[in-house]
């Protein structure tokens, strides 16, 4: 028989670190749901974000959910002139070069980690980093708690500027019809800038949320790129809340994958769930387009 005691809290663990899965397949999921097109440089970028977290930090004292006034505004910044200055105008409009240039992005930002950084990885050090509270019973890491409302709390202000702001109509307007909504006077070139400095944002706000209980190597974002990419697959393409629910039902999956098959063997379930909605649903879950 299950024992309920060890159940629940792999359970609630799993929720908190599904929020954080779906906070990196938000800002996936915005960029194809406007663009179009997969991002091959998210990891990377998501990486970017946890140096910069770490380099606040260890250079300048500050705490890493204080870094979420700065560290979310810069990833913006970057992902607006990435899109801007090279993605937009390398691609000439072809989906294919985006791509290619996309994953030309990863290698470079990749291997310029690994020159200034090398492959050590580094970590924060934090006076709550270690600190647990309570919940239904079960003795959970705060700074899981902490990312879980954070993340619900980014899901929440994304949905707000998409369905509430004069950006967010332009957003949607040129995800469904591009050449009508340029016909109407909608500036483009600038809201697919908009729509790719938003979803790394969301990298920047991950970034803050993950460090204080977790690491940054050169090869970080590996990992957590493709779970988001099966979230984004399993919520469906273009659907906020696709991947958010699609993040926390692949967070206790892990979780319990880990708790009865091992560690090593708790990231199966997450692939089969990938294979199986491929096969019966390759919509996703909630898919449509944003």
């Amino acid at each position: 028989m299950v024992n309920l005691d060890i159940v629940l809290p792999s359970v609630l663990n799993g929720l908190t670190t599904g929020a954080l899965y779906a906070l990196v397949a938000l800002g996936l999921t915005l960029i194809y749901g406007v663009l179009h097109i997969i991002n091959f440089a998210h990891g990377a970028l998501l990486m970017v974000g946890l140096y910069g977290v770490y380099g606040l930090n260890a250079f300048a004292g500050v705490d890493p959910y204080v870094a979420l006034l700065i560290v979310p505004p810069a990833m913006f910044a970057i992902g607006y002139a990435l899109q801007r200055g090279i993605i937009g105008k390398a691609s000439h409009g072809r989906d294919e070069n985006i791509l290619l240039v996309t994953l030309g992005l990863s290698i470079v930002i990749e291997n310029l980690a690994l020159y200034f950084f090398r492959s050590d990885t580094r970590i924060v050090d934090t006076p709550y980093s270690f600190s647990t509270v309570e919940v239904l019973g079960a003795f959970l890491p705060l700074t899981k708690v902490i990312a879980f409302a954070g993340a619900l709390l980014t899901a929440a202000l994304m949905w707000l500027i998409m369905t509430r702001t004069d950006l967010g109509r332009a957003i949607r307007a040129l995800a469904k019809e591009r050449k009508g909504a340029a016909l109407v006077g909608i500036d483009t070139d600038h809201i697919f800038a908009m729509s790719f400095g938003l979803g790394i944002a969301c990298l920047g706000i991950a970034a803050c949320l993950l460090m204080p209980s977790y690491y940054v190597s050169p090869q970080v974002g590996h990992g957590f790129v493709l779970i988001a990419f099966t979230i984004v697959v399993l919520g469906g393409m273009g659907s906020f809340t696709g991947a958010l629910i699609g993040g926390l039902i692949i967070g206790v999956v892990e979780a319990l994958g880990g708790l009865f098959l091992g560690e090593s063997l708790g990231q199966i379930g997450i692939f089969l769930i990938f294979i199986l909605v491929l096969i019966f649903r390759p919509t996703g879950l909630l898919g449509h387009r944003v």
